[in-house]
């Protein structure tokens, strides 16, 4: 297991625990999630892609991981990712030269093991 699927397991614990105090809010943001993200005019694929440039925005690996997963999972190619976090990177200046590789590597490890 690499370490964005660790990063994913480090999280699941205490958002268990969390979810459990906070159900409503984590049912309002399961609800928000999924209907942001589901295809329409721009496909779940780009949306998924978006979410990872804006995880770079916020310099969020827990966002980097869940979003460079769904990206493979919901089929976001090697190239649109790329392109998309060139726009991170034109957006965000320095720290985006550190996040978009992070969130580059989160997307080949997920790419590669999924």
């Amino acid at each position: 297991m690499g370490h964005w699927h660790n990063v994913r397991a480090d999280l699941r614990d205490p958002a268990r625990d969390l979810r459990e105090r906070i159900p409503e809010v984590y049912k309002g943001f399961a609800d928000l999630s999924s209907a942001s993200l589901k295809d329409g005019v721009i496909s779940a694929a780009m949306k998924e892609v978006i979410a990872v440039v804006l995880a770079v925005a916020a310099e969020c690996d827990g966002c980097i991981a869940a979003h460079a997963r769904s990206a493979v999972k919901r089929g976001a190619s090697p190239d649109q990712v790329a392109e998309a976090l060139g726009v991170a990177i034109m957006m965000g200046g320095g720290p985006a030269t550190v996040y978009a590789p992070r969130a580059w590597e989160a997307y080949q490890e997920f790419l590669g093991q999924e």
